[in-house]
């Protein structure tokens, strides 16, 4: 590349970027995924349109994971472990035993309704059983869900990537028919727990150092955290194990262990992670070639997705959820949440990677079936979630804490915004009547300070600098978050 060509690069690269971002908007106002719009940039930007080339699928597999390792890191440092841990079991459940389930149904669908061979059946049902995290909250971000059900999607969706990569790797390698379904399966189990262990080891040094290093620039914080995630996935597929499990396992721990500027780190975290999505979307619909599909392509897919979205989606819900008396509701609510989007797609393209027979035709089924099922499911997971009684007021009405150390005095600076749905506003700065110690020390209001006295009531997106004693730390964020959610007397009443 000369620097000609630069040029004309970081003259596309922005505009490209700049349309997709203003895209995101448009995308909520219409209630759709995000993922649409930016494989429609891709589509106009291939070879039927605007006329870029781009069929190399190696390069495409390569780049689609490292998208997703990004994507699943942001995952990871976002989610709070506290709204996971009661829906841990069930997320593990649906992305193992839940994919297995899928898996098998949408298989012997496509072979036997669709007289595909047994490979390519087993493949599409592999590659479409994860679903995707960006694709469902893209479209849930003004629907706060309970937090049991929210923290089922979240868990399930950060973790059935990687069982899933290993059985559409081992299928189009031919490393399923080289070994009995038992080694098979136990080396999968090794890989993922493998893995987990990486990314757990990885995230506790990570976390020690960073706790205890003064970097000289609070910008290298975010950039240390999510090279540390990174490094895990580098170093459990160094040691062949699974890096997709390794990341967000690591992710996970650092976004919920006590780090200075955390909250910057998760911030810089959600940059890249949208970055990642636009470039992967982007890159995926240039992959694909609208002159090549034909009509069976579609029919194909409609049988597909309403196999898996009417049928196995929802028997994999129940075989998991039936056990641990998962209300039927919340049930009927994760059967039609299982949105797929770009994991499938990037899945696609490891059967193209290894020239499996069939390899395009899977990508195209999959590619229809993504766009074609969106559509369908993306504009009513609002209204389904409010119909089936599983959003929740509290969760818009929560409160932003971040935490930076004071090491001298042994004690934190709390950063909290107040978002205008919450309920603590309008409550006085002495009803807060926060532990001992604790101490309202400035307010940001329209970007003034302003010292606060015990009358001073709080008002919408105000932002309230707290200093408190260490050993006093979560009782004073308990305390907050449950003013949040229910106002004043929080704390007179069982729900404080």
């Amino acid at each position: 590349m000369d620097i000609g060509e630069l040029d004309v690069v970081l003259l596309v690269v922005p505009v490209v970027l700049l349309g997709a971002i203003l895209a995101v908007r448009l995308s909520v106002r219409l209630g759709l995924p995000t993922l649409l719009m930016y494989l429609g940039i891709g589509l106009v930007l291939g070879d039927g349109v605007v006329g870029i080339e781009f069929s190399d699928a190696d390069l495409a597999h390569a780049l689609g994971f490292a998208a997703l390792v990004l994507i699943l890191a942001e995952g990871g440092l976002s989610t709070k472990w506290e709204q996971i841990r009661p829906s841990i079991v069930l997320g593990l459940l649906l992305a193992t035993v839940g994919v297995v389930v899928s898996v098998a149904v949408v298989a012997l669908a496509a072979h036997y309704l669709l007289d595909l061979s047994w490979q390519t059946s087993v493949l599409i049902g592999a590659v479409t059983s994860p679903t995707d995290a960006a694709a469902v909250f893209s479209v849930l971000r003004n629907v706060p869900l309970k937090s049991s059900v929210l923290g089922t999607l979240e868990a399930e969706s950060g973790l059935n990537d990687a069982p899933t990569v290993l059985v559409v790797v081992a299928v189009s390698s031919g490393m399923a028919t080289e070994h009995s379904p038992l080694v098979l399966l136990l080396l999968i189990v090794f890989e993922l727990v493998a893995g987990a262990l990486v990314g757990f080891l990885i995230a506790k040094i990570g976390a020690w150092l960073l706790r205890g290093a003064a970097l000289p620039s609070a910008g290298l914080y975010p950039l240390a955290v999510l090279a540390f995630a990174v490094l895990a996935y580098g170093s459990a597929a160094a040691l062949h194990a699974s890096g997709f499990a390794a990341v967000y396992i690591a992710a996970l721990v650092l976004g919920n262990t006590e780090l200075p500027h955390r909250r910057a780190a998760r911030s810089f975290a959600e940059g890249v992670g949208w970055l990642a999505q636009i470039g992967l979307f982007v890159m995926l619909g240039l992959l694909a070639t609208p002159a090549r599909l034909e009509w069976w392509h579609a029919a194909a897919a409609i049988v597909v997705g309403s196999v898996l979205t009417f049928l196995a989606r929802p028997l994999s819900v129940v075989a998991c959820g039936v056990w641990l008396r998962v209300p039927w509701n919340e049930q009927a609510f994760l059967g039609w949440a299982g949105v797929r989007g770009a994991v499938p797609i990037v899945l696609a393209t490891i059967p193209l990677a290894h020239g499996v027979d069939g390899a395009n035709d899977i990508f195209d089924i999959v590619f229809l079936f993504v766009i074609m099922f969106t559509f369908l499911q993306g504009p009513t997971l609002g209204w389904s979630a409010r119909r089936l009684g599983v959003s929740s007021a509290d969760e818009a009405r929560d409160v932003d804490i971040d935490a930076a150390p004071l090491e001298r005095v042994s004690a934190d600076m709390l950063q909290i915004h107040v978002p205008k749905s919450s309920r603590m506003v309008g409550v006085e700065v002495g009803e807060l009547r926060l532990p001992g110690g604790a101490s309202v020390a400035l307010v940001v209001r329209s970007g003034e300070t302003v010292s606060p006295d015990r009358t001073m009531r709080i008002r919408p997106r105000d932002d309230l600098l707290v200093v408190v004693p260490r050993r006093e730390r979560e009782r004073v964020e308990a305390r907050l978050r449950a003013i949040a959610r229910h106002g004043r007397l929080a704390g007179w009443r069982r729900d404080g």
